[in-house]
């Protein structure tokens, strides 16, 4: 289940989705990470992002130092650059930031297909709520976001989720 593997589904979607194709096409990100199975995650893709939200690209790459040196040779340039290697859930990731025209990017690399990576497990989990739950539903994840809430969180909030957000989205069943 690849439905947001190709991004140009951005083109004939809202006006923020048609400005995300277009600097994602500029900077060649996709082609550039062609190598790395690059897709894009996040809330942009299903339509609950807010203003400040980010394209959020993730990334399978087995080797960070080289995933570090390519992506700081492409993008290094950028304004608010960092970069940094760390583990999360115990597995090894590189998080890359930078600002591009109105968008704040973040690029996150993992030893794991970005299919089976937990940022896109939950987006389309995410998605068939949204689908499920409607209009109604997405308006008040919007709102909760705007209060500053993280998606996550925002949706066991509305969904009566206990204890870690992030792991009990993984375990709903749509």
């Amino acid at each position: 289940m690849d439905w947001f593997a190709n991004i140009e589904y951005l083109i004939t979607g809202n006006p923020r989705q048609q400005n995300a194709y277009k600097v994602l096409k500029a900077l060649k990100i996709l082609e550039r990470l062609s190598q790395y199975n690059p897709v894009l995650s996040g809330t942009i893709p299903i339509e609950i992002d807010i203003p400040s939200s980010d394209l959020d690209i993730i990334c399978q790459c087995e080797d960070h130092q080289e995933f570090s040196l390519n992506i700081s040779s492409l993008y290094g340039d950028k304004k608010g650059f960092q970069k940094q290697t760390d583990y999360y859930d115990g597995i090894e990731s590189t998080v890359v930031k930078f600002q591009e025209e109105s968008f704040k990017i973040e690029i996150f690399a993992q030893n794991k297909p970005v299919l089976q990576q937990n940022a896109y497990k939950h987006m389309i989990i995410e998605y068939k709520i949204l689908k499920t739950k409607g209009l109604a539903f997405r308006d008040k994840i919007i709102a909760l976001k705007k209060e500053g809430y993280k998606t996550e969180p925002a949706f066991a909030k509305l969904l009566g989720l206990k204890g870690d957000p992030y792991k009990a989205l993984l375990k709903v069943e749509i």
